[in-house]
C-alpha cells in the first residue's frame, strides 16, 4: 500500500495511527462484537465513547466548567445561520470581521436574521490581511462580534484574541483549532467543522458558554437550540456517532504527541520550512502579509500561470496531491494540518525546488 501527502484543505489528512486503530475496530469495538457504525447512540457502549470524547477534549483545551461541549451536524455552513439564530437573544444586531470568503459566507447568511456591521474589513488589501483590531468599529450593543480565525481559502490566521469588551466573541475556527493552544474564555463561543484537524466530515464542533444558552430565535429548528442539544448532552437526536468516535481518537493521538504545545511547535516548523523556501524563490510568491500567514494554509502562486497544470501533473506522480487552490482564487495551496507530517512539508519543498531548477 502505497500514502500519498495529502494537502487538501478538507476533508484533509488523518493521523495514520488513528486510520490504523479504527480499521482494528471495524467489526468488534473492544470486544462488543459490534463496529461503532452499527452502536445505539444511546447505548452504553457510545456513550461511552461520546464522553471520552468530550472529556479528551476538554482536556487539550482546558475548557472552562462553564462552557457546553455540543457535537452537532451541518459544518460550519449551519453554523453561520445557528449562530444568530441562538446567539441574537432579542438584539437586533450583530457585528462580524470581513478577512476572507469564509467570512463573506457568515456574513451573508446572518443578514437573514438581523442587521449585519462589517466592522472591519480586508477587501482593500485582497484579502491578504488582517485589519488592525484599533480600525475596527464595533457597535457595543451588538449581539456578538464574528470572526473567522484562520480563513482557508486565502490563507490568513488570526494570531491575537481580539479585545472586543462585554460583547461575546464568536469565532469560526473549523480550519485552525487543536493546532495551538487557546484561551477558550477569551471567546463566548467556538464552531468548528471536523474535516480539518478533528476528524471526518459530519461533525461539528460547538464551544458555548452557559450564559448565552437560551432565548432562541422562535423558528429555530429544535434540534439546533445550543441549550436543547446542551440538556441533552447531544443526544437529542443521532449524533454523527463514527464521527464522535474518529474524533476521540484524534484527541487521543494528540495528547499522546505531547498536546497543543507539542502541536503549535510541530506546526511552526512545517510551516516556517515552507514559507521560508517560498520567501526566497524567483518562481514561486506568496500574497499573504508575513504576519497574518496561516501555519495551516499557505497559498502561493507560480510566476508564470501557464506551468500550473504542468506543475501539478509533476506534483501528482510524486505523491503530492490536492495542491490545487480553490477556484475562487486559483494559483496553489498546501494545507499543513496536524496530521501532515514534517516529511510530507519536506518532500513538497524538495518537488518545488526540483521545479524551480527546471522552469525558473
Amino acid at each position: 500500500m502505497t500514502r500519498v501527502f495529502n494537502f487538501s484543505a478538507g476533508p484533509a489528512a488523518l493521523p495514520e495511527p488513528v486510520l490504523r486503530q479504527a480499521a482494528s475496530e471495524m467489526l468488534d469495538w473492544h470486544g462488543s462484537g459490534m463496529g461503532v457504525m452499527e452502536m445505539s447512540h444511546r447505548g452504553k457502549e457510545f456513550i461511552s465513547i461520546a464522553t471520552e470524547a468530550e472529556a479528551l477534549l476538554r482536556e487539550l483545551l482546558a475548557v472552562p466548567s462553564n462552557y457546553k461541549v455540543l457535537f452537532m451536524q451541518g459544518g460550519a455552513i449551519a453554523e453561520n445561520a445557528l449562530v444568530p439564530m441562538n446567539l441574537l437573544r432579542g438584539k437586533a444586531s450583530a457585528d462580524y470581521i470581513d478577512t476572507g470568503e469564509w467570512s463573506k459566507k457568515s456574513i451573508q447568511e446572518a443578514r437573514k436574521y438581523c442587521s449585519v456591521n462589517v466592522a472591519a474589513s480586508a477587501k482593500a488589501s485582497g484579502y491578504t490581511s488582517i485589519p488592525p483590531r484599533s480600525e475596527w468599529q464595533l457597535d457595543p450593543n451588538a449581539a456578538y462580534v464574528h470572526i473567522c480565525s484562520n480563513e482557508t481559502i486565502g490563507g490568513v490566521e488570526y494570531f491575537f484574541t481580539p479585545d472586543v469588551g462585554d460583547v461575546p466573541l464568536v469565532a469560526d475556527m473549523s480550519s485552525n483549532i487543536l493546532s495551538r493552544p487557546l484561551d477558550v474564555s477569551r471567546y463566548g463561543l467556538i464552531y468548528a467543522g471536523a474535516q480539518k484537524n478533528i476528524g471526518p466530515s459530519g461533525l461539528t464542533l460547538v464551544i458555548v458558554r452557559e450564559d448565552l444558552l437560551g432565548q432562541p430565535h422562535p423558528l429555530l429548528p429544535t434540534a439546533f437550540d445550543y441549550k436543547t442539544v446542551a440538556d441533552n448532552e447531544s443526544m437529542y437526536n443521532t449524533p454523527p456517532t463514527y464521527a464522535i468516535y474518529i474524533a476521540g481518537l484524534v484527541f487521543q493521538w494528540i495528547k499522546a504527541q505531547g498536546g497543543l504545545a507539542a502541536m503549535e511547535q510541530h506546526n511552526r516548523h512545517k510551516a516556517a520550512l515552507l514559507y521560508n523556501y517560498l520567501a526566497q524563490s524567483s518562481l514561486y510568491s506568496c500574497p499573504v502579509a508575513p504576519d497574518c500567514r496561516s501555519l495551516m494554509n499557505v497559498p502561493f502562486r507560480l510566476k508564470d500561470s501557464a506551468l500550473d497544470d504542468a506543475f501539478l501533473k509533476g506534483a501528482q506522480q510524486r505523491g503530492l496531491v490536492q495542491l490545487k487552490g480553490h477556484r475562487s482564487v486559483g494559483g496553489m495551496r498546501a494545507s499543513i494540518y496536524n496530521a501532515m507530517p514534517l516529511e510530507g512539508v519536506q518532500a513538497l519543498v524538495d518537488y518545488l525546488r526540483e521545479f524551480e531548477a527546471r522552469h525558473g
